[in-house]
């Protein structure tokens, strides 16, 4: 990793080269019309570039550690400490992510959704100018006598509120909930990397950010689901797979209701991820530049933003031949992320569920955990 973010360093003294051979040039140009030859512009803009690229990936990258560890002082004397001791840094990420206020401006709209043998409800609450619509579905026997938890099932960037429930990627595994006894909130979220960056374009003007929006969209829609005598509202969760994953990761730190979590296809070594190209991995840029938010690397690696989940059970699945990460620096995120569990001495409560797949959902291994921490049976055997 150290030379591949060397490289751009070696690169940017061969433009400072050239602009050096090309330095009479230029003085010529300059003295005869004060135009500038079009190969030294170039060549000069390349070099500003470079040292611009550079600079800040030295920030980003580099001087992380030493900027975290001073953004950050975590007390592990007990959860509620801890939870105490990161304030200031969650009020820091909800600027990161800015969520806008929106007001609730109707009833909740319920229509009949039929999703093969599941008969579910898609949900629709205005919120003004905007609206926040799911798919809300029950298990067999839910009722207020017999309340069932419910999960936040989330959709990615490819895909929609139907997904989870189909094969492919997802292995359907809003049925396997279901069949497990949750019900499934599934939020619908803007869909596709061309929309996204359409949109985002215009969040970061507002001063706010997508997953910003869809944070509130989703905890208004909370406000009533959780309201409704089927559900036990005490034992919510929340399962994404890839930018579901981000949700979860980005929104478990600013709604305290979600009490366990399951980030599939999404956990990174964040700084690599975002900063330092690598042939072993895939990267954001240029494509999806609505996956940067303004302040995200400044102390909020994912290691560090699972500090804002803990003492929370958490789950991580990855693949070893998804290419959003190289597997052995999930690994290495992980164990730092673990460090916050075991300091409370509450190790049992973090997991990570690294399988020779690939951009998936590991279902099994996700409604065990799920079941465990939220209706208790694993631990009751």
């Amino acid at each position: 990793m150290y030379i591949q973010m060397i490289k751009p360093y070696f690169k940017s003294q061969v433009y400072l080269i050239v602009l050096f051979l090309l330095a009479g040039n230029l003085k010529a140009v300059g003295q005869n019309n004060n135009l500038i030859s079009p190969e030294v512009e170039s060549a000069r803009t390349d070099a500003y570039e470079m040292q611009l690229e550079n600079y800040l990936r030295h920030y980003l990258v580099v001087e992380y550690e030493a900027r975290a560890e001073k953004a950050w002082n975590r007390d592990y004397s007990s959860p509620d400490a801890l939870e105490r001791s990161v304030t200031p840094n969650r009020r820091r990420w909800e600027e990161v992510l800015s969520p806008p206020v929106l007001t609730k401006s109707g009833p909740l709209e319920r229509k009949p959704y039929a999703l093969g043998e599941i008969q579910a409800e898609w949900i629709e609450l205005p919120l003004g100018m905007l609206a926040a619509e799911a798919v809300l579905a029950f298990p067999a026997g839910a009722s207020e006598q017999k309340q069932v938890p419910i999960i936040i099932v989330q959709h990615g960037i490819a895909s929609t509120p139907e997904t989870p429930f189909t094969p492919g990627a997802y292995h359907e595994y809003a049925k396997g909930l279901l069949k497990a006894g949750f019900a499934v909130l599934v939020p619908m979220n803007l869909k596709s990397v061309e929309r996204r960056n359409n949109v985002e374009r215009y969040a970061r003007l507002a001063g706010t950010s997508l997953p910003g929006i869809e944070l509130v969209r989703l905890q208004h829609l909370l406000d009533i689901v959780l309201a409704d005598p089927r559900v036990d509202g005490k034992k919510v969760g929340m399962w994404g797979v890839s930018l579901g994953g981000m949700a979860t990761m980005f929104w478990m730190p600013l709604e305290p209701r979600i009490k366990a979590g399951v980030v599939s296809a999404w956990f990174n070594k964040r700084r690599n991820k975002m900063a330092v190209p690598d042939e072993r991995y895939s990267s954001f840029s240029p494509r999806e530049e609505h996956a940067f938010f303004n302040g995200w690397l400044t102390e909020f690696s994912d290691y560090d933003l699972v500090s804002l989940i803990a003492p929370r059970p958490l789950m991580i699945q990855h693949g070893k031949k998804d290419n959003i990460a190289h597997w052995p620096q999930v690994v290495e995120e992980f164990d730092k992320s673990k460090i916050h569990y075991q300091k409370l001495k509450i190790s049992e409560s973090i997991e990570l569920i690294m399988h020779e797949g690939g951009h998936e959902a590991i279902v099994d291994e996700g409604v065990r955990f799920m079941t465990n921490w939220l209706i208790g049976s694993d631990r009751e055997n």
